[in-house]
């Protein structure tokens, strides 16, 4: 199996302009998937007053202004948005990718954001509780005729998706660090489960807890499709800002040995995540020599 090696490149502390630079690289350099993140407030929350670009928008730029890779997100927030006004939105951008979208989705975390944009910050089990009822009503909405569905968080009767996604397979990921109820629900509804900044070893454990939620439920863990997402400070004396466990610091060899080690436990995907500033010389680094080792 050969690791596929995608970009992580959150729209945020840069221009709009430095933003369309790195899908063009991305996707004229063989990348073979392309996200972004959904935030209100770019992070760590360092000043409120740095740009912070909004999600779907932004997804449905890269699914317009590339060819050639798979665009996502990872991972729209389940609480911003109603199910069904994401599911509409997801499916716009696949057929303005011609079948190229694929979208995570999460229980979010940023309480500053939550709170300060109107969502309250509802304790973790029941924005998990808002997750799961989330994820039925898209997989209905993008698969059945017509949606019905009551929770305790959504009432939705009679709806019907028109259209349907260009890719009758778009995928559906669920994305999270969490070692218990994520990996659960991801077996349960997702088509992917993506995991962000955590240690080869870390990712091992989420997989397996993955694979165990698969078998109780009759599910091959095989179908599902695995990704992390990690730090990108290749050639940098900067701390990173995230998890030095699950980012790639050092040199070429030294990134090509840990992206080994992400493959070795048996993740399919591997995403290199943006911090701005972007050091273009060092993405250049990664294209030219550590790339071609994952071919």
């Amino acid at each position: 199996m050969t690791i596929k090696i995608g970009m992580h490149a959150g729209p945020q502390d840069l221009s709009m302009e430095d933003i369309k630079s790195l899908w063009r690289i991305g996707d004229e350099s063989g990348f073979h998937w392309i996200s972004v993140w959904d935030h209100f407030y770019a992070n760590p929350l360092q000043d409120r007053n740095n740009p912070c670009f909004e999600g779907i928008a932004t997804m449905a730029a890269l699914a317009s202004l590339t060819q050639n890779v798979r665009v996502g997100c990872l991972v729209f927030c389940a609480l911003f948005r109603s199910p069904g006004v994401l599911a509409k939105a997801a499916v716009t951008i696949d057929h303005l990718s011609n079948g190229r979208a694929e979208i995570g989705i999460g229980a979010g975390w940023f309480e500053a954001e939550f709170r300060e944009f109107g969502y309250g910050f509802p304790p973790l089990g029941k924005r998990l509780d808002q997750l799961e009822e989330a994820l039925a009503i898209i997989r209905s909405l993008w698969h059945d005729d017509v949606t019905d569905f009551s929770g305790d968080y959504y009432d939705v009767q009679g709806a019907v998706c028109s259209p349907k996604p260009y890719n009758p397979k778009m995928r559906l990921w669920v994305g999270g660090r969490g070692p218990n109820r994520t990996p659960k629900i991801a077996a349960r509804y997702a088509d992917g489960f993506n995991m962000p900044y955590l240690s080869p070893e870390a990712a091992a454990d989420r997989l397996q807890r993955l694979a165990k939620e698969c078998d109780a439920i009759g599910r091959d863990p095989n179908e599902l499709e695995t990704s992390i997402n990690v730090g990108f400070y290749l050639g940098e004396d900067r701390t990173p800002d995230v998890s030095a466990q699950g980012s790639l610091v050092g040199s070429a060899q030294q990134a090509i040995d840990r992206i080994g080690e992400y493959q070795d436990v048996g993740l399919k995907g591997l995403n290199i995540a943006f911090r701005p500033p972007v050091d273009w010389d060092a993405l250049q680094l990664f294209i030219e020599e550590v790339m071609p080792a994952f071919k």
